[in-house]
């Protein structure tokens, strides 16, 4: 269920986005709210669990991964296959899909044998489709505040348009 969050929440969510290591004074000036009122703000969201965390991004590559890819396992829901999806640090992300595919995954790994011996101990009876990220066109992409929908007019059948006044 959504919050309901103001304008100072947005913008506080905003700043804690683009750079999670601001000072709560500093996040204050951005915002334009005494290191109080944020601080308070900002553990209101953690409490609620807008905020689940905050974390460094790191370059995959520059720790010795030069492969990323992206795994579509077939349907199943086998206990070894989740414990191994649990316990390698390859798995980057993995999330469990309706659909054709069980489970999609976001994988880092050393180099070509590397992504072979993944498959071969993630997927042994369990078709695969694997797809190398060449690029990334955008990644922790920002969550901003969803437009407010706008409910239309109700329409007169007979003339398809807007009713006015009383029924």
């Amino acid at each position: 269920m959504a919050l309901d969050l103001d304008q100072h929440d947005h913008r506080i969510l905003a700043e804690l986005q683009a750079d999670a290591r601001l000072t709560m004074a500093e996040l204050g000036r951005r915002v334009h709210l005494s290191q109080p009122a944020v601080t308070e703000r900002v553990r209101k969201l953690e409490e609620a669990g807008v905020i689940r965390g905050y974390h460094a991004v790191v370059d995959a590559g520059r720790l010795g991964y030069a492969i990323r890819a992206v795994i579509r396992i077939g349907n199943t829901d086998e206990p070894a296959l989740l414990a191994a999806l649990a316990s390698s640090p390859e798995v980057l992300t993995a999330y469990g899909v309706t659909g054709e595919d069980s489970w999609i995954l976001e994988i880092a790994v050393r180099d070509v044998a590397h992504l072979s011996a993944l498959l071969s101990r993630f997927c042994q009876q369990t078709p695969t489709s694997t797809a190398i990220i060449l690029r990334v066109l955008r990644e922790h992409a920002p969550l901003k505040p969803l437009p407010t929908a706008e409910v239309p007019a109700p329409t007169d059948p007979a003339s398809k348009k807007p009713r006015r006044g009383g029924a």
